[in-house]
């Protein structure tokens, strides 16, 4: 035993070269810190036009497609074809407003106009609204003191019309704000298509720095994902809505301009048509004659079932994402997030479906090289 003094005093000297240092440790927090807070502000200052932003992108990505086609077609002028696409989608989200406006102003003018010379008559009320439940009994009294005297009902009901009318107000003002920040996304993805390339190869290099081959396989299945809903939600219910319009004009139906659009914003949030057309067909059957009603209402039935018919074959074209899980995002994303989530949210479910493909099939090929062994398994790659 050794019992010399200095072997338990001194013990043998570390090398400080050795000693493990906490100043670039200091320094990597701090990069972190620094680059965290430039981030944060960044967002920030884009926040206020993050929704522009998004609905520019993805207007980008969805026509790009057609911008390149139009661009070859015009002899490679990339400006004016990014101009007349620019153009096109002002024209699909000016006129049909412009065509509501017009028939509400008209509609509205004729009511005001007949409520002065008093000429607005109101019929009585059916015998039969008194068997509705819980309320029959009250809309009888009430039609019926309408059609005996209106001016009477109006000044009764006057405060919950102002009140009903600052909330439509209110709503109308919303949809307005709405409305034009979606123009100034139309105008911002015209100018997106002529850096387009650019673009998508910095998208490419990020998604590459992040994840690899499959972040850019994942950046492709968005991209993909994103123009299969333009094709198959939107461009089904641009298609649903020109025909409403044409075969509404047809038959002299009053404002089919409203009509038609109210029929594209009910196809695009997944509603469906029918809500405004089998009200429609029902008017037809008490306005028209039997072989004219029979005429509108046949052509008016594929409208109500083609959705249901090219939607699912054009959103999951191409795509090996089951469909299933694609109208599974759009109808979510729609509920959740209302209009963008309508491309946000297949995007999300996409990719998520692919994580988890992925990860099941690489869990699947561990364990069975664990079971066979290295040498009696294919290489999965």
């Amino acid at each position: 035993m050794d019992d010399h003094p200095s072997s338990q005093r001194n013990p043998d000297p570390v090398d400080p070269a050795a000693r493990p240092s906490i100043e670039p440790r200091i320094t990597e927090i701090a990069r972190i810190g620094l680059v965290g807070l430039f981030a944060y502000w960044s967002l920030t200052l884009i926040a206020p036009f993050a929704i522009i932003l998004i609905w520019a992108a993805i207007l980008a990505v969805a026509l790009y497609p057609a911008y390149t086609a139009l661009s070859a077609v015009l002899g490679h002028r990339p400006r004016v074809a990014a101009l007349v696409i620019t153009m096109l989608g002002l024209l699909v989200i000016v006129a049909p407003l412009a065509a509501i406006a017009i028939s509400f102003a008209e509609g509205l003018q004729v009511v005001l106009a007949r409520l002065n010379d008093r000429s607005l008559l109101i019929s009585a009320p059916p015998d039969s609204i008194r068997s509705f439940p819980l309320i029959g009994e009250r809309i009888y009294s009430v039609w019926s003191m309408a059609s005996d005297n209106l001016e009477a009902v109006l000044q009764q009901i006057k405060p919950s019309l102002l009140q009903a009318g600052s909330k439509a107000l209110g709503t109308i003002a919303s949809i307005g704000a709405d409305l034009l920040g979606f123009v100034v996304s139309v105008l911002v993805a015209g100018f997106l298509f002529g850096s387009g390339a650019r673009l998508a190869n910095s998208a490419r290099g990020f998604a590459s720095r992040i994840g690899g081959e499959r972040g850019v396989g994942f950046l492709q299945l968005a991209a993909a994902t994103i123009r299969n809903v333009a094709r198959g939600v939107i461009g089904v219910a641009l298609l649903q809505a020109f025909l409403c319009v044409l075969i509404l004009s047809l038959f002299k139906v009053p404002a089919p301009g409203a009509i038609a659009f109210v029929v594209l914003i009910l196809c695009i949030i997944q509603i469906g048509p029918a809500l405004v057309l089998l009200p429609v067909i029902v008017w037809a059957w008490t306005s028209m004659e039997f072989g004219m009603a029979a005429l509108f209402t046949i052509l008016l039935i594929p409208l109500l079932i083609i959705d249901n018919v090219m939607k699912p074959i054009l959103v999951a074209r191409g795509l090996s994402t089951p469909t299933l899980v694609i109208l599974l995002g759009v109808l979510g994303g729609t509920l959740s997030y209302g209009l963008i989530g309508l491309f946000l949210g297949p995007i999300v479910l996409s990719v998520f479906h692919d994580l988890l493909s992925i990860w099941m099939s690489t869990d699947t090929v561990g364990s069975e090289r664990l079971r066979l062994g290295p040498s009696k398994l294919p290489n999965p790659t």
